[in-house]
């Protein structure tokens, strides 16, 4: 018996609206997203007053340290621009301060074969816009703070059970403050 090919009920995956074969670079692949997350945004380093984002060279090499060199196409002052208000909004937030502008990054949302989301961008600042929304919509977004130390400002991540981490360390700006609030207190007026 011949077979007949009925091309009215083709058994084909769907792709939806991501192309089978994209420039795309998956969020998964640097690991934590909140440890990413943490980098960029210290990419600014208030206690030795340097910053990264400065120049186009300092920004792609900050990128080849977390992996990512090669996986977009080359930066440009445009992208640098972005990268530089990103961080100072992600700065903000872990500050507990409120960001006056909102900044559009494209970022695309697939759903993967098992059923799950993936976040995926085809710039930089896109994947690391994707991070923050991923650990955003984990609920972990608020872990990641500022050292509230005026000389520190590192970012880190607050990995306590209560969320109640104050310093970036305990043993350099937590003695710090605690040293200086014992002469305040044992000074007398």
């Amino acid at each position: 018996m011949p077979v007949i090919y009925d091309s009215r009920n083709r058994q084909q995956g769907y792709t939806g609206y991501v192309p089978a074969h994209s420039d795309l670079v998956r969020l998964d692949v640097c690991g934590d997203p909140a440890d990413l997350i943490v980098g960029f945004i210290n990419t600014l380093d208030v206690e030795a007053g340097s910053d990264v984002l400065d120049n186009l060279n300092g920004w792609q090499s900050w990128l080849s340290a977390q992996g990512l060199g090669g996986c977009f196409g080359p930066e440009s002052g445009r992208t640098l621009k972005q990268a530089r208000g990103l961080r100072d909004d992600l700065r903000a937030l872990a500050a507990g301060e409120r960001s006056a502008q909102v900044r559009q990054v494209g970022i695309q949302v697939a759903l993967t074969a098992d059923g799950g989301v993936e976040l995926n961008a085809q710039t930089a600042v896109g994947l690391i816009a994707a991070a923050a929304a991923k650990v955003a919509i984990e609920q972990r977004l608020d872990r990641i703070k500022i050292c509230p130390a005026d000389t520190c400002r590192w970012a880190f991540y607050d990995s306590s059970r209560n969320r109640s981490r104050h310093w970036c360390s305990m043993e350099v700006c937590g003695n710090r403050a605690k040293a200086r609030a014992h002469r305040e207190r044992s000074t007398p007026t």
